[in-house]
């Protein structure tokens, strides 16, 4: 028999390793191989010493569980679907990374899919999924109107819907961290940036901002709202619209944006109008994502735990479908508050651009584009 014959011999025996096969080579019985490496309940009576051995030889003969086979098996697909928006951007991100270490970590499986807040998607997607087996849930800053067929938690949803376990972050306590701070300072004259209308979380955001700022007597002026029209998830959906905020040509001392995504962006606007963070102009930002830490000066924000969110929605969606825990109608999660150098003392005089007038960037960018012609 030629090398290559036994080679492809060899290839079709590993291909038929099973848990017999791991039970012959042990002498153990294919439950007790079975228990040990699924760690199901029955695994706690297994001696640690013969757990160790299973997985050995598991790894050894180079074992791969017939997941498709365990589910006819079973009835079970173990899997989960997860509705975002994105996933591309900073907070779905995290919140992602959240769900799948979770998941992974009890033997759960997630498909993905992004509707774009396109409810066309959003159904048809759903449908999907619940044609591919999903058990539950899990959507991202979507707006959920009806209850779905399967257990489901919405990460940031807020419409109250039966059946659907939301988990939110307490927007009164978060607004009263931000304004609290910037009225510590000094802040009186405080512009905003609101979140885009079809975001899950703009409404009830601007609501607790409006209600705090009631309460701790800090007046809104209108003239110094404005609202992201943009549901781009670079820093580039904050820069317009603090460009619009600056024409207007209202004296303010402070910013605070919907996300740190528009924050950023806006910081990028403030400076390039000559603007300095924070002497001119303080920002705050909401969410303490990875890069608000490594901005230029770094940014001021509210915290969400967006990867223990995660966590959170994929525990409660699994303890919903093997029946450990009753339905949970709200998950509410408690903000932090990061301080950074974003943020500062209300400086004695306001500075008001001339946006008329070609700032240093402009002139410099015009500079060396005329070097290059």
């Amino acid at each position: 028999m030629s090398p290559s014959s036994d080679n492809k011999k060899k290839l079709r025996v590993e291909r038929r390793v099973t848990l017999k096969t791991i039970a012959v080579h042990l002498s153990l019985t294919p439950g007790t191989v079975s228990a040990a490496l699924n760690n199901s309940p029955a695994s706690k009576s297994i001696p640690e010493h013969t757990k160790q051995r299973i997985l050995a030889a598991a790894k050894e003969l180079n074992y791969r569980p017939n997941y498709f086979a365990r589910s006819l098996r079973l009835q079970r697909t173990y899997t989960i679907g997860v509705i975002a928006e994105e996933i591309g951007d900073a907070y779905g991100a995290l919140v992602i990374s959240g769900i799948e270490e979770y998941l992974r970590a009890h033997n759960f499986f997630f498909l993905t899919v992004i509707h774009r807040h396109d409810p066309k998607l959003l159904q048809t997607y759903s449908q999907m999924l619940l044609a591919r087996g999903v058990e539950g849930f899990i959507t991202l800053d979507t707006s959920i109107k009806e209850k779905l067929a399967l257990p489901t938690v919405a990460v940031s949803g807020h419409g109250r819907v039966d059946g659907v376990t939301n988990i939110t972050l307490n927007h009164h306590l978060a607004a009263k961290l931000a304004l609290s701070h910037l009225a510590s300072l000094g802040h009186k004259q405080i512009a905003f940036l609101k979140g885009a209308v079809v975001s899950s979380d703009a409404a009830d955001r601007w609501k607790a901002i409006c209600d705090v700022a009631d309460e701790l007597g800090i007046a809104i002026d209108p003239k110094l709202v404005v609202q992201i029209e943009s549901t781009d998830s670079t820093p580039a959906v904050g820069y317009p619209f603090a460009k619009q905020l600056l024409e207007r040509g209202k004296p303010f001392t402070a910013l605070l944006a919907y996300n740190d995504i528009s924050a950023i962006g806006a910081i990028w606007a403030f400076q390039e109008a000559g603007l300095r963070i924070p002497a001119d102009v303080s920002v705050v930002g909401f969410d303490d994502i990875p890069s608000a830490a490594f901005n230029s000066p770094g940014l001021t924000t509210v915290r969400q735990p967006l990867q223990r969110m995660g966590q959170i929605a994929a525990k409660t969606v699994i303890d919903q479908i093997e029946g450990n825990e009753e339905y949970i109608a709200e998950i509410a999660i408690e903000p932090e508050f990061v301080v950074r150098a974003s943020t500062g003392l209300a400086p004695a005089v306001t500075r008001v651009p001339d946006m008329g007038s070609e700032t240093p960037s402009l002139i410099a960018r015009k500079r060396e584009t005329a070097s290059t012609d």
